[in-house]
């Protein structure tokens, strides 16, 4: 018998075991509508063809002693036919057998991975490269290798597969020292339901609007949102209370650093503000943000946050700790530090594109990350075909934010398409 093939989980993937809790793992979902029914048997040849070039994102998660790692599967699972509504808690029974689900639903197909396979930059890659081979089996149209489309059968080369925390580290650690955020509540839906409200608005109506505040979209969107939660935390919490607000951000370290890994690349920032010091208008908002994404964003600023989660895996110490001793270990470190410091994490992939070849037949793609452990509301964002689709979702049944949060668009004159999977 032939020894398994495995990978080292990456700097940013070590802490997704460490936390996952009973009703709560850190998953998320891409998704495209296609032009028509979706043919099982096409997107399981298309998965087969993909596990050999991305042999990463077939896998399943498996302990050691002092390491979880992650084993590449003899062959990918079958496609599944969509059964409920997206993120459905993926257990620890079934991340033993694989970390990534493949969906169809009529003109829908969907994938939902285990965030320690990698990150929304790495699996928009990847989810690219499944859409045009699933084109090239329905329909024999042939994308050629350029840009994010692979050469199907080169082998990976060792950038992809590389961890690039390790390689981008600088010579000096930064403090995770900062204030904490508001942190929204409400009611929880106790039948794991999650709550998801899409806006549709017009890419280019929306690249007009941040621009006229002299900002990306990332930060425009981030403004608008800490407004909302202003206005929310205004609305529940006396004035002398109040806390900073916050917006964590998931900063794609592709952009900053030369290297095109498929695994976890990423770092969260938390821009935000203080309404303690006064009132603070929208504009007043997006220029905080958009400053202090410039500063946090800077390579010499990264690679002191990547230095500080690398060390610890370079103390000889903590390298020969056993594994369970390390999970409470990130496990404090996360609850004490990651999550209190922002009131909603925002994702944003940027523009999807695909090639004309294949771009006729996709007709909509879109991101969704689950919610947090301690705060109910997350939100992510992807651009496609013109349009911009916003996916806030829930673990609560208060719909307060969501409806604080694109009336604001709606008046800033961006028209919002809503949608929901709300039962009756």
């Amino acid at each position: 018998m032939s020894r398994k093939e495995w990978f080292r989980l990456d700097t940013a993937a070590l802490i997704f075991p460490a936390i996952r809790h009973h009703n709560w793992n850190n998953v998320f979902r891409l998704s495209a509508e296609m032009a028509d029914e979706v043919d099982p048997d096409a997107l399981n040849r298309a998965a087969a063809d993909l596990a050999r070039r991305f042999p990463t994102f077939f896998v399943r998660l498996r302990k050691g002693f002092f390491w979880y790692y992650l084993e590449k599967l003899e062959k990918p699972a079958p496609a599944l036919r969509d059964f409920a509504y997206p993120l459905t808690y993926m257990p620890a029974k079934e991340l033993r057998k694989s970390c990534i689900r493949l969906f169809y639903h009529e003109n829908r197909i969907a994938m939902e991975l285990f965030h320690s396979v990698s990150d929304g930059g790495g699996a928009s890659v990847f989810f690219k490269n499944l859409l045009v081979r699933y084109i090239f089996y329905k329909y024999g149209v042939v994308t050629p290798p350029q840009g994010d489309i692979a050469d199907i059968e080169a082998k990976p080369s060792p950038e992809e597969l590389e961890d690039g925390f390790y390689r981008f580290a600088g010579p000096k650690p930064m403090g995770r020292n900062e204030e904490n955020s508001y942190r929204m509540t409400g009611t929880h839906d106790d039948t794991g339901f999650k709550h998801l409200v899409t806006g549709i608005l017009p890419t280019d109506e929306l690249i007009k609007k941040s621009h006229e505040y002299g900002a990306t979209v990332t930060a425009f969107l981030s403004g608008v949102m800490a407004e909302s939660i202003m206005k929310l935390q205004r609305r529940r919490v006396p004035e002398k209370m109040q806390k900073p607000v916050k917006i964590t951000i998931a900063a794609n370290l592709r952009h900053i650093f030369p290297t095109k890994t498929m695994r976890n690349f990423v770092l969260a920032v938390n821009p935000g503000f203080d309404p303690g010091y006064g009132s603070y208008s929208l504009e007043d908002i997006v220029r905080i943000i958009s400053h202090q994404l410039a500063v946090d964003l800077m390579p010499q600023t990264m690679s002191g946050r990547i230095m500080t989660n690398v060390a610890p895996q370079r103390n000889p110490v903590v390298r020969l700790m056993p594994r369970f001793i390390k999970d409470m270990a990130m496990s404090m470190v996360y609850f004490s530090v990651g999550e209190r410091k922002g009131s909603i994490n925002i994702s944003n992939l940027g523009q999807m594109t695909l090639d004309e070849s294949a771009a006729a037949y996709v007709k909509r793609i879109e991101f969704i990350i689950g919610e947090q452990y301690t705060y109910p509301n997350n939100c992510a964002v992807a651009s496609y075909g013109g349009r911009t689709y916003i996916n806030l979702i829930r673990n609560i049944r208060e719909t307060e934010l969501e409806r604080i949060f694109f009336s604001r668009l709606v008046s800033l004159g961006i028209p919002v398409e809503i949608e929901t999977n709300e039962r009756e």
